[in-house]
């Protein structure tokens, strides 16, 4: 989702919830201010909801704005024939990591077996 959708979407949903994880921000007085504002703007959302809209945005921008580094090794071609080489930038690294620990996040708990 990128930025500008947000504030189309604060006037069309309710809250919606979701599996979450609870993190403390420190926030300087002009962010908590513009927060704030947001959340007096848009009453049907919580402070929490806007923050973590705001949150996933920028994410999903800074995924898009991650440079793409041509590899050495041609992983496949394109339309024209022409290669296409492994990226090697922080992309692949950033995916991998982060459905490595969604993995783990969601993965039910592991029953502890009790030793006699």
């Amino acid at each position: 989702m990128r930025i500008a959708e947000l504030i189309h979407r604060w006037h069309q949903e309710g809250q919606t919830r979701t599996d979450v994880r609870v993190y403390t921000v420190h926030l300087p007085l002009r962010d908590a201010a513009r927060i704030e504002a947001l959340n007096r703007m848009y009453p049907g959302r919580g402070t929490s909801q806007l923050m973590a809209d705001l949150v996933r945005a920028a994410l999903d921008e800074l995924e898009v704005a991650m440079p793409y580094i041509p590899g050495d090794r041609v992983i496949a071609e394109d339309d024209y024939g022409d290669p296409i080489y492994e990226d090697i930038g922080p992309t692949p690294q950033f995916y991998s990591l982060s459905h490595e620990i969604l993995r783990k996040l969601t993965a039910p708990p592991q029953d502890k077996k009790l030793s006699d």
